[in-house]
């Protein structure tokens, strides 16, 4: 009986190694995907930064031709929202987006035609209605966008002594805009970015209120473009990350 139960004593002690290390294959975890950001859905934010307008004034008279009067820049702080929708397939990120923006752009010079008199124009609000083609490197996210574009402008001329107002006008315009922007995603539904867009708002006619007094009769064409470089801020209303397998 003793020598029998060493024996089994034995066979035991050599099956415990086998079976601990077969047990430790066993209970070994699974590994975890590493999750991928989507930015499907829909998304609304509000953006903040720089903008600089460029706008060259012309007068045309009412016997033809033009008469140049130069131009000016001016930049100024812009601040808005904008509203859209993200589709991604694969790492192609497809996009329609909505954007207006309240502006400070206004800039004043002295007329070339008669110095006697200053012009000053003010852009006081743009938007862009565009569309997006991104790629997406899970939660970065770098994309161009283009599409239509619109300012809200005000028009006067001045005395140059005294600074009375003595023509004014308005205008609403539209143009077209291209721009590039990179987006990161810091939590499942918010991301910030960095956007730079161009508006090309081309030449624009229009009436004074009352008879122009640098060149009497005459309507003004006036040429702007705008550059807009601004910081934004998304929340997406979409689902959470989902995992790669």
């Amino acid at each position: 009986m003793k020598r029998f139960l060493l024996s089994v004593a034995a066979i035991v002690g050599m099956a415990t190694p086998a079976l601990s290390a077969d047990m430790a294959v066993k209970a070994a975890p699974v590994p975890v995907p590493p999750p991928v950001y989507n930015w499907t859905g829909f998304y609304i934010g509000a953006n903040g930064g720089w903008g600089e307008s460029r706008t060259c004034w012309d007068f045309l008279p009412a016997l033809g031709g033009v008469v140049a009067d130069g131009c000016s820049s001016r930049s100024g702080g812009v601040f808005g929202g904008q509203l859209g929708y993200r589709w991604q397939a694969g790492q192609f990120v497809f996009g329609l987006e909505g954007q207006g923006d309240w502006a400070d752009l206004k800039s004043s010079r002295l007329s070339l035609v008669d110095p006697r008199f200053s012009t000053t124009t003010k852009t006081d609000g743009l938007g862009l209605f565009t569309g997006q083609l991104g790629w997406a490197w899970d939660a970065a996210l770098f994309y161009v966008k283009g599409g239509a574009a619109v300012t809200s402008n005000r028009y006067d001329i001045w005395t140059t002594v005294g600074g009375i107002g003595v023509a004014s006008a308005t205008s609403t315009r539209w143009g077209g805009t291209v721009g590039v922007g990179f987006e990161y995603g810091f939590t499942p539904n918010w991301s910030v970015g960095l956007e730079y867009d161009r508006l090309f708002m081309g030449d624009a006619n229009n009436t004074f209120s009352v008879v122009n007094p640098i060149v009497a009769g005459a309507a003004n064409r006036i040429g702007q473009d705008v550059d807009l470089l601004t910081i934004r801020l998304n929340y997406r209303f979409g689902g959470p990350v989902v995992a790669r397998y």
